[in-house]
């Protein structure tokens, strides 16, 4: 079976009843976490987004406390997987003040660890692609956004 595009989609959707729409999403969210995250999301926790950011950073925390440090490769590794749930949760919300705080806190995290992500190159590209990403973030807020993050950087970068 060939999926559809979103647009035939959009228009089958706009034909369904209220029930049948509850009824679409409930067994959407059965078959993928993903899928049940997002409904989660949009429906609990959008309306409260500093709540939100609030708890992907504790999530961040546990997991940067939980990573095994005998050898930067699991450290590499686990770094890789906190920031994959870290981008997973900043697609949800589309927001980009999310994506900003959300990868500035993944920073002062990587920046502050130890040991030091000094002794690998890999982290460290990590750690300025991610840089790159929040000043291009920035660059598409709100001009008093942009001046209180950029300051926010700068003392992450010092």
């Amino acid at each position: 079976m060939k999926a559809v595009t979103v647009k035939k989609i959009k228009d089958e959707l706009a034909y369904k009843s209220t029930n049948d729409l509850i009824e679409l999403c409930l067994q959407l969210s059965k078959f993928k976490k993903e899928n049940k995250e997002l409904l989660t999301y949009l429906l609990f926790e959008s309306h409260n987004e500093e709540g939100y950011i609030e708890s992907v950073k504790e999530q961040m925390d546990d997991l940067f406390e939980q990573i095994n440090t005998k050898s930067f490769f699991y450290i590499r590794k686990s770094v890789r997987k906190i920031l994959k749930l870290a981008k997973k949760f900043i697609r949800y919300s589309k927001k980009k003040e999310t994506e900003v705080e959300l990868l500035l806190h993944f920073c002062y995290k990587l920046k502050n660890f130890k040991p030091s992500i000094k002794n690998s190159q890999q982290l460290l590209n990590s750690f300025d692609r991610q840089v790159l990403l929040i000043e291009k973030a920035i660059a598409t807020l709100h001009e008093d956004l942009q001046y209180d993050y950029k300051l926010e950087l700068e003392e992450l970068l010092d």
